[in-house]
């Protein structure tokens, strides 16, 4: 399955998959309904009492101001003054209410983009840059928080004042209103004729942001190696480059976002021009009045303010749209590690702890690694996995461990499908202890009881004395400060040895039935590399254990050695044999 999330950036969609998109953006706020309905009901008032204004202003010109009745005057301004406070109050109101709406949103979707994450497997990730997906959940995510919080009641406020203002001039005068409203239609084709356009311009420059945080969180997690290496400079071109590109995308979105300003500022002005030249012949003819020409005036102000208002809110919905795409097209994704049933309900005590029929592998887009694979791991043994680099060790450790499933055959676990496990089942059985060991900011003990709930309401000391039974308090002891000791995923607060120490406390003390060890030495000294080889011999009887390793003393006590290479598996027979095939790069026979 391909998860390359960016082929789906800068397509072209067509308008029904635009309007399905929207209408599951307005779902994410489905649960806020009582609050837009307030919020809606607020800015509906704050737009009938800012189209009051100007026939207000118009009547108190005709009928107060040129018959100097200045008690009337008086009388419509403190009208006037009461209805711009209470527009004042509801703006407010539906401004702190939408507020809330956007951050409430933005919490549910970020959280909604991280779970999904958790459920998309190993080849995801190695599909796609960690700086592009942090780029999703901060950056995109926030574009449309920006979208709910500001835009979205603004957009329909302007639609009601527009829309009220249109039909205040179609009233007031039908002839007028209709010349000075002409320049609206050429503005609705011209945004009609340019909204994919904006959004392809704003995805672009959205994707680009993604692989410019891609780029320093790259430099920035190998700053160890940039200056080992004196290779600034790389980097440097690297991030310029990025850089740059982002530039270029960003100057062409806000060309976009732009673009409708002048436009409607233009037309604008041609609505005000009709209207001033108009009304005054009919001023002059006797059939319209000054203060019907400045209400006028005012509600084409009202109609045309909006749509420059329309214009910014329209970019911006431009944006959260394209936003909006990439983050579906994340929570869209479905793992390709699905459980499946089997018909077979219970382990079978007989057949091997673990077996491969027939397995093949490739990588997305990749040759294949294995070529129909087969072989069984009985209970209690120890296996050594061997080969040159890229022979396909780690691939095959993956497969046991269902970090990938075969692209044909079966791996079975207990004579059962291994894909017929749940992840707690299959995680419970089969234990992990990588190459490179990932930890988390915290101490040990929470670094060890990371996935492991039998231990969890356990006291230091009571952990301690587990750790002491499962042999492994000579490990505890490399730590100065014990279980208490702090761990940091950067920095140097420990070693990359005592990193692989906690990694493998961490996976014992899961008891699980298989332990692979992927290089789990590579960075421990001999005397406590012999101190592991203590505690991996006085494993439970029913542990089976798969070691991967380059160390030939490592692989020495092994009860059976498998050679691989080519995408091949067979086994290697004499310690000796395996040697001699590691030399020589090939299978003996």
């Amino acid at each position: 399955m391909n998860y390359d999330l960016k082929q789906f950036v800068g397509q072209k969609e067509e308008k029904n998959a635009t309007y399905k998109a929207l209408r599951k953006l307005l779902a994410l706020i489905d649960d806020e309904r009582q609050t837009l309905i307030l919020a809606f009901i607020a800015i509906l008032v704050n737009s009938g009492l800012t189209l009051v204004g100007p026939m207000l202003v118009g009547q108190t010109v005709d009928t107060y101001i040129q018959t100097k009745q200045y008690d009337g005057v008086l009388r419509n301004v403190s009208i006037l003054l009461v209805v711009y406070v209470v527009a004042f109050g509801t703006n407010y109101l539906q401004s702190r209410l939408m507020g809330g709406v956007g951050q409430r949103t933005l919490f549910k979707l970020r959280n909604a983009v991280f779970n999904k994450l958790q459920d998309l497997p190993v080849a995801f990730f190695n599909q796609n840059k960690a700086g592009d997906l942090i780029s999703r959940i901060n950056n995109d995510t926030d574009k449309l928080n920006q979208f709910f919080s500001q835009s979205l009641m603004q957009f329909v406020g302007s639609i009601f004042i527009m829309t009220g203002a249109g039909l205040f001039l179609l009233f007031i005068d039908l002839p007028l209103g209709a010349a000075a409203l002409s320049p609206a239609i050429l503005m609705w084709v011209f945004t009609q004729a340019t909204a994919a356009w904006v959004k392809r311009k704003n995805a672009v420059n959205l994707n680009s942001v993604g692989n410019m945080s891609a780029e320093i969180q790259e430099s920035l997690t190998n700053f160890k190696v940039i200056i080992a290496f004196n290779r600034r400079d790389y980097f440097r071109k690297r991030f310029e480059e990025a850089n740059q590109q982002n530039y270029k995308t960003a100057i062409g979105a806000g060309l976009a976002n732009n673009i409708f300003m002048p436009v409607i500022g233009l037309a604008a002005n041609f609505g005000q021009l009709i209207v001033l030249t108009f009304g005054i012949y009919l001023i002059s003819t006797g059939h319209f009045s000054v203060g019907l020409l400045i209400s006028f005036l005012s509600y084409i102000t009202n109609f045309y303010n909006p749509l420059r208002q329309l214009a910014t809110l329209w970019a911006n919905f431009q944006v959260a749209m394209a936003a909006w795409d990439r983050i579906s097209h994340l929570l869209a994704m479905q793992t390709n590690l699905q459980t499946v049933e089997n018909l077979q309900t219970e382990p079978d005590a007989d057949a091997p702890l673990l077996a491969f029929r027939n397995v093949s592998f490739s990588y997305p887009d990749g040759q294949e690694v294995l070529h129909t694979i087969n072989f069984d791991l009985e209970r209690g043994k120890t296996y050594a996995l061997v080969g040159p680099t890229g022979g396909g060790k780690t691939t095959t450790a993956s497969l046991i461990a269902r970090l990938y499933d075969p692209t044909s055959g079966t791996v079975l676990l207990d004579g059962k499908d291994i894909r017929s496990y749940s992840s707690e089942e299959r995680t419970r059985k089969i234990g992990f202890i990588l190459q490179e060991p990932f930890l988390f900011t915290g101490t040990v003990r929470e670094n060890i009881l990371y996935g492991n709930v039998a231990y969890q309401s356990y006291s230091n000391e009571q952990l301690a004395e587990v750790i002491r039974k499962a042999n492994l308090d000579g490990l505890l002891e490399r730590f100065d400060n014990g279980l208490d000791t702090k761990v940091q995923t950067t920095g140097d607060a420990i070693s990359l040895g005592q990193k692989q120490l906690i990694a493998f406390m961490r996976a014992v003390l899961r008891h699980p039935d298989l332990l692979i060890l992927d290089e789990a030495t590579a960075n421990i000294d001999t005397i406590t590399e012999q101190l592991l080889d203590e505690i991996l011999q006085n494993l439970p009887e029913k542990t089976t254990r798969i070691i991967i390793a380059h160390r030939l003393n490592t692989i020495e006590s092994a009860d059976e050695i498998f050679f691989i290479n080519a995408g091949q598996v067979s086994l290697a027979g004499s310690f000796d044999n395996a040697v001699d095939m590691l030399l020589h790069g090939k299978r003996v026979s």
